[in-house]
């Protein structure tokens, strides 16, 4: 009986060693999982942040573009008031 109870007892232990492993089996895949998810944020992130960026630049060209106008047209205006002023003194 002694051989029968030792096999039992081992036949117990494999039992117990595979469901540990079938649980870290599992928590890896989890684990796995998880850093594949955040991975594809992260990749998400940078190409928001990348259209991010390209929208700035864009702003950025339209502000320097209106600033020009903005100062071509106050040019024009002065010279306006200028010619105004001219034929008014005369």
């Amino acid at each position: 009986m002694t051989g029968e109870a030792t096999l039992k007892e081992v036949i117990a232990r494999l039992g117990k060693a595979i469901d540990v492993l079938e649980d870290a089996v599992a928590a890896r895949l989890e684990r796995d999982q998880d850093y594949g998810e955040a991975e594809a944020e992260v990749q998400r992130m940078n190409a928001d942040r990348a259209r991010l960026a390209q929208e700035l630049d864009a702003s950025e060209a339209r502000a320097e573009r209106l600033e020009e106008a903005n100062k071509e047209v106050s040019r024009r205006l002065v010279t306006a008031m200028e010619t105004i002023r001219a034929v008014l003194d005369r």
